[in-house]
C-alpha cells in the first residue's frame, strides 16, 4: 500500500471537519472561546470629551491672564456650568469636559494662589483632552468574528458593554488508549508495565487548544475489552485512540472499530514519526487512530487534529504557526517519508533564528519533546544541509 503524502491526508481531514453551531456565552467565561459573529460596541468610549490629565479646563485665548476657579469637574461629577470668560474648573483624570473650556492644563504647569490661577506653561490648544468616541464608537466592530478572544480582548469589549458573546462551541474529545502493558499515572508499575503518558498529554492538548477532553480508560489488548471501551463513545465530536493501530498480532482496535461502524478515509501517511495514523467516521464522529510512541502522537495532532479543531471552532484551516530558522549543524539527506525532527530555535538580539535538532529522535522518548520548542521539517528526499541553511519549522511552543 503506497502511503499517503501528508498534505492529501490533511485536506482529505479538513474537508471532512466543519465549524461545529454556536452558542451564547457571558463575556466572563468567554477566554479561550472563538467569536462566531463581529462583537459591536453597544456605547461609545469615552461617551463624552473628558480630560487625560489631573489639571484645569480653561478657555485657550484666556490663558495670559489670570484666572479664577469657579468649580470642579470629577470623574462621575461633572460641572454644571459653563466656564466663562476669566474662569477656570478644577478638573481630574476621566472627567467630563467643563462647558465652554477647550483645554486642560497640567496641573503642574499653573500656580494656584486660593481660587487665582496663573497659567506658567501651555501646548497649544485642545490639549489633554480625550475626544468622545475617540477610543471606539457605539456599533462599531470591536473584535472581528474568528478571534480566539484573550485577557485584551475581554477589556476592550467590557468597556464596550458587551456582556454576551455569540461563540463556537468547543469539540468534545473522547480519549481512549489500548494496551495490556500501560498502567495509570500514580499506580504501582510492574516489571512489564509502563506508565500511560499518552492519555495525560492528549486530556492536556485537547484543553489547551479549545476542546472539552474525555478519558473513555484504557483497553486491554481483547476485543471484548476493546469493544465495552467503544461502545462509551457517544456525543462526541472527535474520538481519539491511542496505540493499536499498527500491524502487530495485537493491534486489534481498528478491525473491533470497523464492526462497530468505523468507515476509514485512510491509513499510513508518508511522515516519520507518525506513519500509522488512521482517520474515518466513527458513527458520525471523525476518528483520529494515533500512535502508541508519545512522539509520534504529538507529530500526528500538530499535523492533522489541530487543523481540524481549530476549523471546528471557527479559527480557519491552520494548526501551529511555521517559520524558518538557520541550522546550527548540518543535516543528512531526507528519506522516503516527511521526517519531523524534535527541535529548539532561539532568537538572537537582531530577531535572526537558529534552530538546533541534535536531541535524540527516538519516538518512544518523552524528553525530547518536552526540551523541544518546534519541529523542524525535512522534506521527502531532501538534499544534505549544512550550518546556516534555511529550514522551515513549526513552532510548538510560540
Amino acid at each position: 500500500m503506497a502511503l499517503l503524502p501528508v498534505p492529501e491526508a490533511l485536506s482529505r481531514i479538513l474537508n471532512a471537519v466543519a465549524p461545529l453551531s454556536t452558542e451564547e456565552i457571558s463575556i466572563h467565561d468567554a477566554l479561550g472561546r472563538v467569536l462566531a459573529e463581529d462583537a459591536k460596541a453597544t456605547l461609545t468610549q469615552p461617551p463624552f470629551d473628558a480630560s487625560a490629565m489631573d489639571g484645569y479646563a480653561v478657555r485657550f485665548e484666556d490663558i495670559a491672564d489670570p484666572l479664577t476657579v469657579v468649580g470642579e469637574s470629577q470623574a462621575g461629577c461633572s460641572y454644571d456650568g459653563v466656564v466663562g470668560p476669566g474662569e477656570t474648573v478644577r478638573i481630574f483624570t476621566g472627567a467630563p469636559m467643563a462647558k465652554g473650556a477647550d483645554t486642560v492644563i497640567i496641573q503642574e504647569n499653573v500656580t494656584r494662589d486660593g481660587d487665582q490661577v496663573i497659567v506658567n506653561e501651555a501646548k497649544n490648544k485642545g490639549a489633554n483632552i480625550r475626544a468622545a468616541g475617540g477610543d471606539f464608537k457605539y456599533d462599531e466592530v470591536l473584535v472581528e468574528a474568528s478571534t480566539k478572544l484573550n485577557s485584551k480582548h475581554i477589556a476592550l469589549l467590557a468597556a464596550g458593554n458587551v456582556a454576551a458573546l455569540t461563540v463556537y462551541k468547543q469539540p468534545r474529545v473522547a480519549v481512549l488508549s489500548t494496551g495490556d502493558e500501560l498502567k495509570d499515572v500514580g499506580s504501582e508499575i510492574g516489571p512489564d508495565q509502563i506508565v500511560n503518558s499518552n492519555v495525560p498529554m492528549f486530556m492536556a492538548l485537547v484543553k489547551e487548544h479549545g476542546g472539552i477532553p474525555t478519558n473513555i480508560g484504557t483497553a486491554r489488548d481483547t476485543e471484548e475489552d476493546v469493544r465495552a471501551k467503544i461502545r462509551e463513545v457517544k456525543d462526541f465530536d472527535i474520538f481519539v485512540s491511542i496505540g493499536g493501530v499498527s500491524v502487530g498480532d495485537y493491534d486489534i482496535i481498528q478491525d473491533v472499530l470497523r464492526e462497530e461502524g468505523l468507515e476509514v478515509d485512510f491509513w499510513k501517511v508518508a511522515m516519520q514519526p507518525g506513519k500509522p495514523i488512521v482517520f474515518g467516521d466513527f458513527n458520525g464522529i471523525h476518528y483520529f487512530g494515533m500512535p502508541g510512541n508519545p512522539s509520534s502522537a504529538y507529530v500526528c495532532f500538530a499535523n492533522f487534529m489541530l487543523p481540524a479543531m481549530n476549523k471546528m471552532q471557527g479559527m480557519g484551516e491552520a494548526g501551529f504557526p511555521l517559520s524558518h530558522a538557520r541550522l546550527e549543524h548540518s543535516l543528512k539527506p531526507g528519506g522516503t517519508r516527511v521526517n519531523y525532527l524534535r527541535a529548539f530555535v532561539s532568537e538572537n538580539g537582531l530577531g535572526e533564528q537558529t534552530v538546533s535538532a541534535k536531541l535524540t529522535q527516538s519516538s518512544a522518548n518523552l524528553s525530547p519533546l518536552a526540551k523541544s520548542n518546534c519541529l523542524l521539517i525535512r522534506e521527502i528526499d531532501a538534499p544534505a544541509a549544512e550550518a546556516g541553511d534555511l529550514v522551515k519549522i513549526v513552532l510548538i511552543d510560540r
